[in-house]
């Protein structure tokens, strides 16, 4: 069994699951990194951690000083649980286009929170500039560190060590959706720091194609599509996009909590909504790997178990 020594030590190290039911006959096998093991139940407890000791090794960030950071909320519970462990203050800035459940739970961890109004609770093309815009003049403050997720490259070296752990099995492809880029990006190095040639396919909603080249749009999936190409895409750490309808990773959601037992959100659906498709193009023997990103809790005072 492992112990830490305190919530810090438990980071990381998830399980994996095949999936049975939702995956047609003759497909490749699918199988789930179940991220919401991680403390906060979000895969961006890996990315919070490493944005926080980075910084402590070089020195940016030291006891005494505030946090600062903009988030859709499961990056702003995993920086207010890290910092609690440390003994940081926090100011994070969201939206209530996000969960309340997340809104929540950064308040209980001892966030101090700002939401900035949305446009009928949808994640529009300038939300995540507005809450950009307010994070920075937070972060002109005196005694403050802007973790600033979008062009931290920390975060990659947290979530190379979701590509690490991935290692130990054959793998065709690994996709995931994008939002700040960081896990597709931190597994892409692990793969090829490893000399692994497994495939990377980053995924988007198919309401917003901008990575795909197309026009910004609204959506509902918290996390991902957040209007603009981000900054620490590299096109030469991925082998494909492709953009997944929001409703049909809605619909999974759904049938992977009833049909599977396993109980995440919106991006988890559409993760495994378009590595089912990977999986009919690559037929049986191949293997295709994504996450779940969170844990299905974060999404109960939405809709997205209730229509």
């Amino acid at each position: 069994m492992r112990v830490g020594t305190s919530m810090l030590d438990v980071v990381g190290d998830t399980p994996v699951v095949q999936l049975g039911s939702v995956v047609p006959d003759g497909a490749a096998d699918v199988f789930v990194k179940l991220e919401w093991f991680n403390p906060t139940g979000s895969y961006k407890d890996r990315m919070a951690l490493a944005m926080i000791e980075e910084a402590e090794r070089r020195g940016d960030l030291r006891a005494g000083m505030t946090v600062v950071e903009y988030t859709a909320g499961s990056t702003g519970s995993s920086l207010a649980y890290v910092c609690a462990a440390k003994g940081y203050r926090l100011k994070v800035v969201s939206s209530d286009a996000f969960a309340p459940e997340k809104l929540a739970t950064m308040a209980a961890l001892g966030a101090d929170l700002t939401v900035i109004a949305s446009d009928g609770g949808k994640v529009t093309p300038d939300l995540v500039t507005r809450m950009i815009a307010k994070a920075q003049e937070y972060a002109g403050e005196p005694g403050t560190y802007w973790t600033d997720q979008l062009n931290n490259r920390d975060s990659l070296v947290g979530y190379a060590a979701v590509g690490r752990e991935q290692l130990d099995r054959p793998i065709d492809v690994f996709c995931a959706a994008v939002g700040t880029a960081g896990l597709a990006m931190g597994v892409a190095h692990a793969f090829r720091e490893a000399g692994s040639k497994s495939r990377v396919v980053i995924f988007e909603p198919g309401s917003t194609p901008v990575i795909s080249g197309g026009e910004p749009g609204d959506h509902s999936v918290e996390g991902i599509g957040i209007g603009f190409v981000p900054p620490l895409l590299d096109d030469s750490r991925y082998d494909e996009v492709r953009t997944v309808d929001e409703t049909a990773g809605r619909t999974m959601a759904r049938r992977l909590a009833a049909e599977e037992g396993l109980f995440a959100g919106t991006s988890t659906g559409l993760n495994v909504a378009g590595a089912i498709e990977l999986a009919r193009e690559l037929g049986a023997g191949g293997s295709v790997v994504t996450v779940a990103c969170d844990t299905g809790l974060k999404y109960l005072a939405g809709d997205l178990y209730t229509t």
